[in-house]
């Protein structure tokens, strides 16, 4: 039996619509995958808050929700790398470092207590981020805190004043604990110029923040990588910070994690270029 070209033109477009279709019905699957994957992390973070996100963009731009949950929540949030503990530690301290997300600072100080993340240990991270990012980035992260914390009906509670009065001492301990021989650097590097900046930091910085007990090291040093990259000006402070992370046990695979997440909250170039600065500071280390 011979078929005629038409007959042969027919079954080749039936045949591409056919693999066309099993294509569109496989991505369809993958997304919808994605989609679940992430839906089931943010509705564990935020049960009451999490139809509002799709609700609140239906009206203007629904795919924008979609990509919240697809890759913000399916493709990064529940990556296996860091816990979510440790991820709302890094997206609290960038977006107060960022200053211009109040809502989404709010949404995410929830999600912190949905971790396991203490009222006090929230008010830890944004101490530590004001030391990257300022007084008024660390106040205005405040007044969200008080926000959520007065919805939830709970409360900071104070660590105890600390043992050592002296406030240089706590601050060299502080930093010995990650560099035994940075604070003679700090002081060396500001000498001929302002001698002062390098006893605000010690004093202050490590001194009155970074010393306190409420946070352990490794969390202080994610809130630090996440501030550094947010702000997007940083490099040099970022690199200490990832050596110093490595110094008090947070590995490899962790640090680039919280590097990832910042895609999500302070966008892709903040995000390679904190890997840039990351690379580096492990090709130092196997130096």
């Amino acid at each position: 039996m011979i078929r005629s070209p038409v007959t042969g033109i027919r079954a080749a477009l039936a045949l591409l619509l056919t693999l066309t279709t099993t294509t569109l019905c496989g991505g369809a699957t993958m997304e919808n995958e994605r989609y679940a994957r992430g839906w089931k992390a943010l509705v564990a973070l935020a049960p009451q808050k999490a139809q509002a996100v799709q609700d609140g963009l239906a009206d203007i731009a629904p795919d924008m929700a979609r990509f919240v949950v697809e890759f913000g929540y399916g493709d990064v949030f529940t990556r296996p790398g860091l816990d979510p503990a440790s991820r709302q530690t890094a997206t609290i301290a960038a977006l107060a470092a960022l200053g211009n997300a109040a809502p989404q600072l709010r949404f995410h100080i929830e999600a912190g207590l949905a971790t396991g993340l203490t009222p006090q240990a929230i008010v830890d991270i944004i101490y530590v981020t004001t030391v990257f990012a300022g007084f008024p980035a660390g106040l205005n992260a405040l007044a969200a805190a008080r926000e959520v914390f007065t919805a939830q009906g709970v409360a900071p509670t104070p660590p105890p004043a600390p043992q050592n009065p002296d406030r240089r001492a706590r601050g060299l301990a502080a930093l010995a604990v990650t560099s035994q021989s940075a604070g003679q650097r700090v002081v060396d590097s500001l000498a001929d110029i302002a001698p002062d900046m390098a006893g605000f930091i010690l004093d202050f910085s490590y001194g009155d923040v970074i010393s306190r007990a409420v946070l352990t090291p490794a969390q202080k040093e994610i809130a630090m990588i996440a501030a550094a990259t947010a702000r997007g000006t940083m490099a040099p402070q970022l690199k200490v910070h990832i050596k110093a992370a490595r110094s008090v046990g947070v590995s490899r695979e962790q640090i680039t994690e919280v590097l990832i997440q910042m895609a999500v909250y302070a966008g892709f170039p903040a995000a390679l270029n904190g890997l840039a600065v990351a690379r580096e500071a492990f090709a130092d280390e196997e130096g």
